[in-house]
Order: structure tokens, then sequence, then C-alpha cells
């Protein structure tokens, strides 16, 4: 198996031990994504990509990540020494997703991805540099969020409930004959003088003639 392609993503974070990210291409057939190249205390090294490891919830069995001291669906308590540990008795918070099983592997993808991060370091220094690696995070966008469609058919209004404008009088008569016309005979102190009022009936002489 021979290692026949790598790409490098540099990290412009100074001080931070995180270099780049890198992928690799076996035999032109096969590529594993997301290696990691990590400075460490006597250079840089390879981290092949991991996973967090999880455990379930002992009242809900929702699955938690193993540094959670609380469940993140119902809240309970967790078991803070639930997690595994490995021969040197740290405990372990990740899995490698794929990673080399002999030393000569290991060794072979080491130099590989390292002299081409060298490479990689030299070539951002020239003008117009593009990284070749794929990160399809950048190129992923979120969908716009879906926006009513506008009604294109007239919206219906009852006659009842139109609104009114001012009243206008009808023509040829005064505003409270229209307002008669409207709501009925006015009240009796606005009326017409009652027929008891008249000269000869019931009543007269009692009031002064106006």
């Amino acid at each position: 198996m021979e290692i026949t392609e790598v790409r490098i993503k540099l990290m412009d974070e100074p001080g931070e031990r995180l270099k780049a990210f890198c992928s690799i291409t076996f035999d032109n057939c096969f590529v594993v994504r997301d290696l990691k190249i990590i400075e460490g205390s006597s250079g840089p090294f390879v981290a092949m990509p991991s996973r967090k490891l999880t455990s379930h919830c002992p009242k809900c069995r929702t699955k938690n990540h193993l540094r959670s001291q609380h469940c993140n669906q119902c809240g309970a308590k967790l078991d803070p020494n639930r997690m595994a540990t490995d021969s040197d008795g740290r405990a372990k918070l990740y899995a490698d997703i794929a990673h080399p099983i002999n030393s000569a592997c290991r060794e072979m993808i080491q130099e590989s991805v390292i002299q081409e991060f060298h490479e990689e370091t030299k070539r951002s220094q020239e003008p117009n540099y593009v990284s070749r690696y794929d990160d399809f995070d950048l190129d992923y966008e979120e969908p716009s969020p879906t926006t009513p469609s506008k009604r294109t058919t007239e919206s219906r209004v009852d006659p009842a409930h139109e609104k009114h404008g001012q009243h206008v009088p009808r023509s040829g008569g005064s505003a409270e004959q229209a307002s008669s016309d409207r709501t009925g005979p006015l009240p009796h102190s606005a009326a017409e003088p009652s027929r008891s009022r008249e000269a000869g009936g019931f009543g007269s002489g009692v009031f002064p003639d106006e």
C-alpha cells in the first residue's frame, strides 16, 4: 500500500498546538480525512481522526460525553468513574476512527504527512496561495429559512365589516331630517309641537303662546 497524495490545510491560529488538518490517499483509491498535525515537545506529529466517547444515562439512556457531569437530556447526575482507562491508567475520552495497526504503517504516514506539511508551509508564503484541501464544512451553506408565499387572491371583505365614511345629509334636507331618516323619529323635545298645543285643544291657554 502506498500513499499517493497528501493535502494540507494550515491553521492560522498563533499559539495553538493544532497546526493543520490533512487528508491522505492510498493507492489513488481510498481517502482518509481529518488527520491532525499537532505541535509536540519534540516537533509536529500526526493524530488520526477520532470521535468522542460517550456513555448512556442510567435514567433516560441518552448518550453523553464522558466528561459530562449531568445528563444533557434529563439532568440526572452521572457517575464520574464511568470512564474507561488505557494501559497507563489515563481516561480514554476519544477513539480513533481509522488508525494504522503496525509501526511500519504509522511511520510511513508520519513521514509523508510531516514532509508535505513543511512544503505546504513554504507554499503558503507565495502570493495567491490557495490550499488544495477539500474542506466541505466551509462549502456547506445553511438553507435559507422558507418565507411564506404571498397570497395572490384578493381578500374578501364582508359589507357588514366595511368602514363607513362620514355621513353626508341628503340634498334638500337638514341634518336633523337625515338623522331622523336613519335612526327613526326625533325625541319629543326636538319634534314638532304636539296636537295638544293646537288652539282649542286640551290644555289650551294654560301656557302662553310662544
